[in-house]
C-alpha cells in the first residue's frame, strides 16, 4: 500500500517571507529503491514517486486526494511562530 505524508511547508531560512507557506504538500513517503548504479557510480532509482509533490490548498482536500487513491497517509502538524514582541530600547537595558 502506498504511504503519502501531508505537510505544510516551512518558510526558507534566507528570507522573512512566508509565501510558501500557505498551502499543504501531499508526496510519497521514501521507497528503499536507490541504488549505486555499476558503470558511473550515481545513484539511480526504478521509482519516480519521491520526485512527486502536490499541492493543496488545505488539509481536508489534500487526505480527501490520499483517500479517494485508497493511500495511507501521515499528517505533518506545522508548528506555531512564537514572536515575541521587542522595542528598540530593550537592546540597551542593562542585565543584572
Amino acid at each position: 500500500m502506498i504511504t503519502v505524508k501531508i505537510y505544510r511547508p516551512a518558510k526558507t531560512a534566507m528570507s522573512t517571507g512566508r509565501a510558501n507557506t500557505q498551502y499543504w504538500v501531499l508526496e510519497y513517503l521514501e521507497e528503499k529503491t536507490q541504488y549505486i548504479e555499476p558503470v558511473m557510480q550515481w545513484t539511480a532509482s526504478t521509482s519516480t514517486k519521491p520526485q512527486v509533490s502536490l499541492n493543496f490548498p488545505t488539509k481536508e482536500e489534500a487526505i480527501q486526494f490520499a483517500l479517494k487513491n485508497e493511500w495511507t497517509y501521515k499528517i505533518i502538524e506545522p508548528k506555531n511562530r512564537k514572536i515575541i514582541p521587542k522595542s528598540y530600547t530593550d537592546n540597551f537595558i542593562k542585565q543584572v
